[in-house]
């Protein structure tokens, strides 16, 4: 079919029909020889592994990837099925493999979570599945792999070993301890029961094999990232998650992010574009390289986007940066330079369109925010790879990059406060990521518009501009 024209108010419904038709075609096709690029076949990822690999801070951290670049995911954590069923914590003891009345309370857990895999497939039309336990035996996993192709399910295993026991003390001492399983309880006591319960674990634990297991498509992670293997990668997801998983680290760091300083536009209300600084803005950038040089960062690096407002502040820093397209602001193609003024009054329909859909929708001949999300992604690949960075962005940039560390919805991203002249402080941790907020005490415009109550697209001017910030 031939394309809306780009000046069509309603383009972003007909692509998105488009789009849609598109992938329901190619998924129907079965004809031999060709790839099949869209799939509505959905994926159990199933972690496997000794407690105290990792295998939950992965199971998060991978959701939370998913989720961000626009694929429903859950993770079901098999554990926190056990907590419900046994509210009276009965040590190390419940994971004997001879202690048969917890082997079926273990067992009836993991059917629980696979029912509830099935309802997220079925009735919440999620894409992937993340099943987070130890399933250590081949029985175990002969039980997933059964359900999965009754149910017409991908399964990847992610496999987590490690033996190195300064790394696995660490897990414990960071994240088993302040488990529900060991609330109120003495830290040598807690530390001494988890590594028995450990132990119950080896008794019958079986990692995959090389041989056995060379039909199963399975990534292995050896302590904690030093060494991979993969093993028959299916599709474009399991290729995503593979490359996702090679990329992030543990190594304890803290990644900066900033918006430029006040720009000359930011103070006529006029959003993109490609202006200077103002003066509280280069005021900013001064401030900004004291703040930084007095935390005594060590390699630390600096990223910019190509525009100058961001290239102005970086410079007052007074060291090296590297500059990245991608983290270039998001185009608003028609509109760049214009007030929501202006919108409103020249594009009345497509600002209202806007507002009904603020992650999705596409400026005349510019970017979504969904488009933005899929241009950032290299960036948070890399971020993921490095250790202290300092990011000089955008407004909607800097949503996008919050979103990701802090498992934003596509639904909060776009209204997710960024202020001039405020650098966020991330300090990833276990199962999330900390945010200190600090403003560098230079005022500057208020750029924030609230979520607008009144969004139809025959609404009066007035409530259209409730929420603009004022400006000169």
């Amino acid at each position: 079919p031939t394309p809306a024209p780009k000046n069509n108010p309603h383009r972003n419904c007909i692509t998105l029909y488009l789009k849609k038709t598109y992938q329901v075609l190619l998924s129907s096709w079965c004809l031999t020889g060709f790839t099949v690029l869209f799939t509505n076949s959905p994926t159990m990822i199933v972690m496997v592994g000794l407690p105290a690999r990792g295998k939950t801070y992965i199971s998060k951290k991978l959701t939370r990837y998913l989720n961000w670049i626009g694929v429903p995911t859950r993770v079901f954590n098999v554990g926190q099925y056990r907590r419900d069923a046994v509210r009276t914590y009965k040590s190390f003891e419940f994971f004997r493999p001879d202690n048969e009345e917890a082997m079926k309370i273990r067992k009836a857990c993991a059917l629980a979570a696979l029912k509830d895999v099935f309802c997220y497939f079925t009735q919440d039309h999620g894409q992937v599945a993340v099943f987070d336990a130890t399933n250590t035996t081949r029985e175990r996993r002969e039980v997933i792999l059964t359900f999965a192709k009754e149910n017409g399910y991908k399964v990847f295993f992610v496999e987590s070993l490690c033996d190195d026991p300064e790394i696995i003390a660490e897990n414990i001492k960071q994240v088993k301890l302040s488990s529900p399983d060991y609330v109120n309880c003495d830290k040598e006591e807690a530390v001494t029961d988890f590594l028995k319960r450990i132990d119950c674990y080896k008794l019958t634990y079986v990692p995959l094999d090389d041989d056995k297991d060379r039909n199963l498509s399975y990534i292995k992670i050896f302590n904690v990232g030093s060494r991979y293997l993969i093993n028959q990668v299916q599709d474009h997801i399991q290729s995503r998650i593979v490359y996702y998983l090679m990329n992030i680290h543990v190594t304890p760091r803290t990644i900066y992010l900033c918006r430029h300083g006040e720009s000359e536009l930011n103070l006529l209300g006029r959003i993109g574009g490609d202006s200077g600084l103002s003066p509280r803005g280069m005021k900013f950038a001064a401030a900004l390289g004291t703040y930084i040089r007095g935390q005594c960062i060590l390699d630390l690096k600096i990223w910019t986007s190509h525009m100058r407002r961001t290239i102005q502040t970086a410079e007052a820093i007074g060291v090296p940066y590297e500059q990245w397209k991608a983290l270039n602001e998001i185009d608003a193609g028609v509109c760049e330079e214009m007030t929501y003024e202006e919108i409103q009054d020249h594009f009345t329909e497509e600002f209202a369109l806007r507002d009904q859909d603020k992650y999705r929708y596409r400026y005349p001949k510019g970017e979504s925010y969904e488009d933005l999300v899929q241009r950032l992604e290299p960036v948070i690949m890399e971020l993921e790879r490095q250790e202290n960075v300092l990011v000089i962005c955008h407004q909607a940039v800097m949503r996008c990059l919050l979103a990701y560390f802090l498992d934003k919805t596509s639904d909060e991203l776009p209204y997710l406060k960024c202020p001039l002249h405020t650098v966020m402080k991330l300090t990833p941790v276990a199962y999330g990521c900390e945010v200190e907020s600090i403003f560098l005490n230079v005022e500057a415009v208020n750029t924030h518009r609230d979520r607008p109550v009144n969004v139809d697209v025959d609404r009066d001017p007035e409530d259209a501009l409730l929420t603009v910030p004022e400006h000169n």
